[in-house]
């Protein structure tokens, strides 16, 4: 028997998204949950970072999950450029599957810096599930 997917899940959700978006996928090589020692650049790492859970009288209501997504490029303006499909691939966005809603996906923070010879692109994400 399955076990049901929760909010727990949802950088499942963020992945699949990505991944079939043109824009970020014709830019990245791959795309790892939290940590890899095999990337190639670019690409990107995802985690969640934060999770709430809102609770209303009978029961549970939406769980807020945080999702931070760091894009690594050899170059500042690849990075750049990567950076702002990932945000018009996510930002604003809905998406269902498995029994699993993300309602809403909104852009929350970002910071650059640069890391292990590459340029890294941070954006933080609220997510409604």
């Amino acid at each position: 028997m399955a076990v049901s997917k929760t909010s727990l899940s949802a950088g499942s959700l963020i992945r699949e998204i990505l991944l079939n978006d043109p824009e970020v996928a014709k830019r990245v090589n791959k795309i790892f949950p939290i940590a890899t020692s095999e990337a190639r650049l670019p690409y990107i790492l995802y985690r969640r970072s934060a999770m709430s859970q809102d609770l209303v009288k009978r029961g549970r209501g939406a769980d807020t999950v945080d999702i931070e997504l760091i894009c690594y490029t050899e170059k500042y303006i690849d990075g750049l450029e990567l950076a702002e499909a990932v945000r018009a691939a996510l930002d604003g966005k809905q998406y269902s599957k498995d029994g699993m809603e993300m309602r809403s996906c909104v852009l929350t923070d970002s910071e650059e810096g640069y890391d292990s010879d590459a340029f890294a692109q941070q954006l933080l994400f609220q997510i409604k599930i």
